[in-house]
């Protein structure tokens, strides 16, 4: 675990010292909300904007007022991890989970670092594990504990169960931060009320495998989801064509659905250095 800490620190310095020579600041807007919420009434002055009158006060003939608002200092960063079977797809040590993980750890590191509450939910197609949004240090080692130590007991995939079960425990508008390989269906609908009410990144992970497959003729392919079998000529122009155009048709279907509803999209390869990736998107989102 020293190595692991160890490890999320750099990175996470890394990030800050990119992010800060780029945009001559810190990057906590990132992780602070952007809603406001009401606290105070003042009389109306020439030149506030009529929108921001409390009518209900104004009707009492006293005078007009208008609400005072100020922008909310916290701010909940809630990851979703995908942790089924697919997910295990890559070299030992560099599989799309291990970078998963590392991409959550590192993160969450940031976002209690501004001191943002910060909460995970694991899943396959159950609840593998779920940690409270909470913020101090005390809790960030926890939180990378928990994450690295979990072990998922199912292989499958059920990304709609494990949006509806994040509408139903955030109430307050919040930071989701979801980092799956989307190798699911019928999520959409889901994900799309998950945009509406929250501020939404979407980690997109692949293996190079899962577009490239090396010409290796005639192979056996399991699909460990679904604990099935079967044989593949990966030396055949048709399918390796086949699997390039499945992936980009599923990535920019996702990316489409991310731009329609304002929801933060990145597709990172598993062997690739993510820190540069992380950086871009908080400086797009800056």
């Amino acid at each position: 675990m020293k190595k692991i800490f160890s490890r999320l620190d750099k990175y996470e310095i890394r990030i800050r010292k990119a992010v800060n020579s780029q945009m001559h600041g810190n990057f906590s807007s990132i992780f602070k909300g952007t809603g406001l919420e009401f606290a105070d009434l003042r009389t109306y002055q020439y030149g506030d904007d009529v929108r921001t009158i409390d009518w209900i006060t104004t009707a009492k003939g006293h005078g007009a007022y208008v609400k005072i608002f100020k922008e909310e200092k916290e701010q909940t960063v809630f990851f979703l991890l995908d942790m089924s079977a697919s997910q295990q797809v890559g070299e030992h040590g560099r599989a799309k989970i291990d970078r998963a993980k590392e991409i959550c750890g590192v993160m969450a590191l940031s976002a209690i670092k501004e001191s943002s509450h910060v909460g995970l939910y694991c899943f396959t197609d159950q609840k593998e594990l779920y940690l409270k949004p909470d913020n101090g240090m005390k809790h960030a080692y926890n939180f990378i504990l928990k994450l690295f130590q979990v072990i998922p007991k199912s292989f499958k995939t059920d990304i709609t169960e494990a949006i509806r079960f994040t509408l139903n425990i955030l109430k307050r508008k919040s930071v989701i931060i979801m980092i799956s390989d989307f190798q699911d269906e019928g999520y959409q609908d889901n994900l799309k009320a998950l945009a509406k009410k929250h501020d939404l990144v979407v980690l997109h992970l692949y293996d190079d495998r899962e577009v490239n497959l090396p010409e290796l003729g005639l192979i056996p392919i399991q699909d460990t989801e679904n604990n099935t079998l079967r044989w593949v000529n990966t030396s055949s122009r048709k399918f390796q064509k086949g699997m390039k155009q499945s992936f980009n048709d599923s990535k920019n279907t996702l990316e489409k659905l991310c731009k329609q509803y304002n929801a933060s999209y990145l597709s990172i390869s598993s062997t690739e250095d993510f820190i540069p990736r992380l950086v871009e998107l908080f400086r797009v989102r800056k």
